[in-house]
């Protein structure tokens, strides 16, 4: 998403963690130049080391696993650096014909279905020659959306600037629209409340609407009758296992979260939202 605060790092990690958890082997890959993703999982040390990277692997020619390094929780990552908007600058004298390709053709193509089933990407909340790198190699996307006036609006810009542009080149498709950071009734005319029935209201977004997030009886909502808690929602645990530099699931276990992330697994597993019942 072109706008940060929406939760993307905390999605990303926790969709690794949770595809690990089904048996896969998994590789995170931090693209964001402020680290979040790194840092929570505790790799300060790797994320201020500027002497090797992933520009190492763009520009020298070094083995993408020499940057890879074992989480301890079940998948791999390759680390996000201080540098890293350097390394962006770099790209576009580095690789004149496919500055949008490195990604794709140094790490991604070599590792993917030899050393790892499912590649994560956590990218910039900005338009950047990093972010085009990561949705040319991936070509699917988990779109978090937070509570707010520009939720919305912040899609429908992704979509207009940053998806649409590279699909007249390429496949690139939206998995699954993520309500995330959640804490208000819906009972109520709530930013929540507003958020889920434009979500949901929106027909050409229905398939892409995880099952966690999907409303299709808001009168039973408005009368009481049914409390769904509905998306992702603002949990404690979550906000602690950033501090203790772990997953939600090696933090807490018995999070009401986990389930949510693990449909979102399942929904890349499947590479589309399956529908319950």
């Amino acid at each position: 998403m072109l706008k940060g605060g929406v939760g993307k790092s905390t999605i990303a990690v926790n969709l690794a963690r949770q595809l690990a958890t089904h048996d896969h082997d998994v590789l995170l890959i931090d693209l964001d130049p402020n680290g979040h993703a790194s840092v929570g999982l505790g790799f300060d040390d790797h994320y201020h080391n500027t002497d090797e990277g992933i520009g190492e692997v763009f520009f020298d020619e070094a083995d993408p696993t020499s940057v890879v390094y074992d989480t301890e929780y079940e998948f791999d990552i390759l680390p996000s650096s201080e540098d890293l908007e350097q390394v962006e600058r770099e790209i576009v004298v580095g690789d004149v014909f496919q500055p949008s390709a490195l990604l794709k053709r140094e790490v991604v193509e070599p590792l993917l279905g030899d050393e790892y089933d499912f590649i994560v990407t956590d990218s910039p909340a900005y338009r950047s020659r990093l972010t085009d790198n990561a949705l040319v190699a991936t070509s699917n996307l988990v779109l978090p959306l937070a509570p707010g006036n520009e939720a919305m609006s912040g899609l429908e810009r992704t979509i207009e600037r940053q998806i649409a542009p590279l699909r007249k080149h390429m496949d690139v498709d939206v998995l699954a629209l993520v309500p995330n950071m959640l804490d208000g009734r819906i009972d109520q005319q709530t930013q929540d409340r507003q958020l889920l029935e434009r979500l949901n209201s929106h027909n050409s977004l229905q398939d892409r609407i995880p099952n966690f997030a999907r409303i299709t009886d808001w009168e039973a909502v408005g009368t009481g009758d049914i409390s769904p808690t509905p998306g992702i929602r603002d949990r404690t645990s979550i906000t602690k296992a950033y501090g203790e530099r772990k997953p939600l699931l090696d933090y807490d276990a018995n999070c009401d979260q986990l389930k949510n992330f693990d449909e979102l697994a399942h929904i890349v597993e499947a590479g589309e939202v399956i529908r319950h019942g």
